[in-house]
């Protein structure tokens, strides 16, 4: 029996050696994960975080909603605009109050001829980045443009 517990014990103290190891990897790789790079486009990248990112809600499936609508916008501007959507879709089902989410969900439709669905998740951008007067700046010229269309 002795035996047994031994090596319950060792297995034991193991597992729980790996995984307060893997929760110190998750947290050293975290801040490097979520800090902006130079983005050609003048437009601000996702990611950054100053003014854009609703700082309350920091929870997993925020960050990894904001990480696909940064893909989305990558994908929008060399123009693969149904892997947008797609991407934009499974960002949205992560964090329904994600507003940069809705702008490029406005932008992906607009570019595809669709004018009613981009006015849609372009109003949607509106109410979810009413706080953000950079972002309202950009949504305001979308709507515009897709007004005139």
């Amino acid at each position: 029996m002795s035996k047994i517990s031994s090596r319950v014990s060792r297995v034991s103290l193991n597992f729980f050696m790996c995984l307060a190891l893997s929760a110190c990897a998750i947290i050293a790789e975290s801040p490097s994960s979520t800090s902006s790079s130079p983005s050609p486009s003048p437009a601000p990248t996702v990611l950054e975080k100053e003014q854009t990112l609703p700082r309350q809600d920091e929870s997993p499936r925020a960050v990894a909603s904001l990480r696909l609508t940064e893909q989305a916008r990558v994908l929008l501007e060399t123009g693969k605009v149904d892997d947008a959507i797609t991407t934009l879709e499974r960002a949205m089902n992560l964090n329904p109050s994600n507003g940069q989410n809705y702008y490029y969900l406005a932008e992906a439709w607009f570019k595809k001829g669709n004018p009613s669905q981009a006015r849609e998740f372009n109003r949607l951008a509106a109410l979810y980045l009413k706080d953000y007067a950079n972002w309202m700046s950009r949504v305001k010229e979308q709507q515009e443009r897709i007004r005139t269309r």
